[in-house]
């Protein structure tokens, strides 16, 4: 992965971060997440005419995202409703990249290298052991919220190697990302207003302006991961991407008042090492 890439990816994951530290803040993660999706649905209309339509080759993955995501949101939204930033938010994005690398290799012949799959290995590992709470704190861990939370991460798996190859089918990433968020907060309006709407109107006069900039993160994110799987594999892009946990950890301490014990640290030396190897793969 060249290195214009692998900063912006990184880019990628504070953003990500960012917009994920927002879904515990103030209002219900469902209904949070549900706005944070309408408000990047709107940042990203006024682009559509800027950027045209994407190849209709790309048109069956685009719809096959949509539908894939509205089932990430509600995961998502689940497993912050009974779980800490710090502890779902390592296990949703955790067993994602080796997923994600396992499925390139399956579907699009995409090897990462010795460098890279150590990288990835090493990576997942350290992700996961972000996770851990240790001691007696162990038996806090709502089973309900990691279950959701793997959930996600099956969801996060294919929807990125749906949008990877859809980017690059699409004749023009931008494109592809603008309509991808435009129809997605179209859909997710509808199925807001069909599932929370008294919490929704309630929560946009105190929350309108967090979610207009949570969406304009969310959008940023994955706009960035979008265009970087056309221009680099997609295993490694997925994989650098989850180092959005190493920010998430920090905004959880930093913001939110959540446990930063010694195995986390450890952990996120472990990513840092992963995602080290990650970008000696390109030589």
């Amino acid at each position: 992965m060249d290195a214009p890439v692998f900063l912006a990816v990184l880019a990628a994951a504070l953003c990500h971060a960012g917009w994920n530290a927002g879904l515990k803040l103030r209002i219900d993660p469902a209904i949070a997440i549900t706005l944070i999706a309408i408000a990047a649905g709107l940042v990203a209309l006024p682009l559509l005419p800027v950027f045209g339509l994407p190849a209709p080759a790309s048109w069956p993955y685009l719809a096959a995202s949509l539908v894939i995501h509205v089932f990430y949101y509600v995961a998502l939204a689940e497993a912050y409703r009974t779980g800490d930033l710090g502890q779902v938010y390592p296990i949703a994005r955790g067993s994602a990249p080796l997923l994600t690398a396992l499925g390139s290799v399956v579907l699009f012949a995409e090897t990462p290298g010795i460098s890279g799959w150590a990288g990835i290995l090493l990576l997942t590992s350290g992700i996961i052991l972000l996770s851990f709470r240790g001691g007696r704190e162990a038996g806090l861990v709502d089973h309900r919220a990691v279950g959701f939370a793997l959930a996600t991460a099956l969801t996060i798996t294919t929807y990125t190697l749906v949008d990877g190859q859809g980017g690059r089918l699409s004749g023009n990433p931008h494109a592809y990302a603008a309509w991808l968020f435009a129809l997605d907060g179209v859909m997710m309006s509808v199925f807001g207003w069909f599932r929370q709407r008294r919490g929704i109107l309630a929560a946009l006069p105190r929350s309108g302006w967090g979610a207009l900039g949570g969406g304009a993160l969310s959008m940023v994110s994955y706009w960035i991961a979008i265009w970087a799987m056309t221009v680099a594999p997609i295993a490694l892009v997925a994989a650098v991407r989850e180092t959005s946990v190493l920010f998430a950890a920090g905004i959880g301490y930093f913001l939110l008042r959540e446990p930063l014990l010694p195995v986390r640290v450890v952990a996120g030396l472990i990513v840092m090492v992963g995602l080290a190897l990650i970008r000696l793969s390109s030589a």
